[in-house]
């Protein structure tokens, strides 16, 4: 009776809408590497080839859609700033459930033409939505009612160029990061309530009174290594790991460089963090270090075709990644050696993911070259949209979800 009790209870837990095949919760995905290694995609598709649906959205917006059982949510604004919104459909058909104006600005500050005021990627969980636009505001919304629960936009921070980082939930903590001309800080509200817990300046020594060289745009990681639970959050020059429940510093790297936006991803005993335009592009962290561990727990060091804007994917003993010109590599990842390089060519700002042993990428022309995850080059599929992908994708099910400069579509197989 114990093993049928106990089959039905794994059966119950595997079918629910919870379960995180079934969502994709935040910016790449329910663990944020970018990996929905079930699902079954389409390997083609174009216009008029497995789309299941396509419906514009209205505004300007980077950010990558998010699903919560039958809800898509995803941000948007007004390529002004002056409005800024969320809006909900049925991932199924692609009909809007809710429209919402949260936020109205008389003054926005100046956006950079290859940003937006809507660029960070919301997070959710059963029953609420987490959306944030940097030093504009952060809401908390009821998925049900639509109802919005509580609200903040009392941070100081002019982003200089517009926002990039993406919330991420860790416990009952909803994180921030704000790497701004002026103020460079990381926070931590109650999710509940939205009251701070904790905010801690970075307290980095950038070399220089010029902010525009204090600018990141990443979005934390959070994981737990040997029994700690960590935070890992770039920005420029230096990296910081801190304890979600109190912000205390666990460990520090100096890494140099600025404008940091591709997220860092734990594997093998390992932090691979993006350090953006600086001389050491990317680096390999043993994160069981404490204070500045620079000097001690730095296990490799890779500057070679390395992004600075999508982020890297890593299948087995594998990091995949392609850099913002297009060139594709693949490197050993527990020593950076480099297993092979290909140039496909083209603009990468979206972040690729991995699916049923394949990695696709999204080019800013609509352009998305489909390889094998392998340890020789494989090109096995290059489809086109009409618009191209600043946005990273999302995928539920078998259902993959692109979001456009103007459209947002669901690709799968008929």
């Amino acid at each position: 009776m114990r093993i049928i009790a106990l089959a039905t209870l794994l059966t119950s837990i595997l079918s629910s809408p919870a379960h995180a095949a079934e969502n994709w919760t935040q910016f790449r995905g329910p663990n944020g590497d970018g990996k929905a290694v079930a699902a079954k995609l389409p390997l083609e598709w174009s216009e008029t080839k497995n789309v299941k649906w396509k419906i514009p959205i209205h505004g300007r917006s980077w950010s990558s859609p998010v699903v919560w059982g039958d809800q898509l949510w995803l941000t948007t604004a007004t390529k002004d700033g002056k409005k800024m919104s969320v809006v909900c459909l049925d991932r199924h058909t692609g009909k809007v459930i809710h429209d919402l104006l949260l936020y109205e600005n008389e003054k926005p500050d100046f956006c950079h033409p290859t940003n937006t005021y809507a660029s960070p990627t919301p997070v959710i969980e059963e029953g609420r939505i987490y959306v944030h636009f940097g030093r504009y505001g952060t809401a908390c919304i009821d998925t049900k009612t639509a109802k919005t629960l509580w609200s903040r936009s009392d941070f100081k921070c002019d982003h200089w160029r517009g926002p990039g980082s993406s919330p991420v939930l860790a416990g009952d903590r909803l994180i921030v990061a704000y790497d701004g001309f002026d103020f460079q800080f990381v926070v931590a509200l109650d999710k509940n309530t939205g009251k701070t817990v904790w905010k801690k300046d970075r307290d980095i020594k950038y070399g220089t009174d010029n902010g525009d060289r204090k600018k990141a745009y990443c979005t934390c990681a959070v994981f737990e290594h040997k029994g700690r639970m960590q935070v890992v959050s770039p920005s420029a020059v230096e990296t910081i790991c801190y304890d979600p429940k109190q912000g205390d510093v666990l460990w520090r790297v100096r890494h140099g460089g600025m404008n940091a936006a591709a997220r860092p991803i734990y594997g093998h005993g390992l932090v691979y963090i993006a350090a953006g335009s600086g001389p050491t592009a990317m680096i390999a962290v043993r994160p069981d270090g404490k204070g500045d561990v620079t000097k001690t727990h730095i296990a490799w060091k890779y500057g070679k075709s390395a992004p600075k804007r999508p982020s890297q994917i890593l299948s087995g003993d594998w990091l995949f990644m392609i850099n913002d010109s297009g060139v594709i590599s693949c490197i050993d990842a527990k020593t950076a050696a480099i297993v092979w390089q290909k140039r496909v060519g083209g603009d990468y700002r979206a972040s690729p993911i991995l699916a049923d042993g394949k990695i696709y990428f999204f080019s800013q022309k609509g352009v998305s070259p489909v390889i094998e995850a392998a340890g020789e080059f494989k090109l096995l599929a290059t489809n086109k949209l009409d618009g191209g992908f600043q946005a990273s994708p999302a995928v539920v099910g078998n259902s993959l979800y692109l979001r456009t400069e103007k459209n947002l579509y669901c690709i799968e197989a008929k």
